[in-house]
């Protein structure tokens, strides 16, 4: 086999291997996103911005039912959004990774340049 032939193959063998990884972070970016497509988790995740909370604080912030809050913390969890510490009697949640707020706040931004585009075009009516 030649050295051209041999050098073709690996280019080949690695833009396999490139395309696999990148379906695999396309998939993982789904499923992170799919985390946050919900308005309860995103206010879960925004109550647990400034400290670590019990799942009757979140609901009493929220207010939530008990079952549903504990139902979006474990989806949260699952995707480790949250982590869960136990001291006592009491389960604390917290986020993992800080960063995950800068993202809101993006999406937030990007929402409000939205909205001026619409009460722009809504005010050339």
């Amino acid at each position: 086999m030649s050295p051209n032939h041999i050098r073709a193959k690996k280019i080949v063998a690695l833009a396999r291997n490139n395309n696999l990884m990148g379906d695999k972070l396309v998939n993982f970016k789904a499923e992170f996103f799919k985390a946050l497509a919900n308005p309860i988790r995103i206010k879960i995740l925004d109550e647990l911005r400034t400290e670590e909370l019990t799942v009757s604080e979140i609901r009493d912030r929220l207010e939530v039912e008990l079952p549903n809050v504990s139902q979006q913390l474990a989806v949260l969890k699952g995707k480790k959004l949250v982590i869960a510490r136990k001291q006592g009697n009491n389960i604390y949640y917290s986020c993992v990774d800080p960063t995950v707020f800068k993202l809101l706040d993006v999406a937030k931004k990007i929402f409000n340049n939205h909205l001026v585009d619409v009460q722009e075009t809504l005010s050339q009516l």
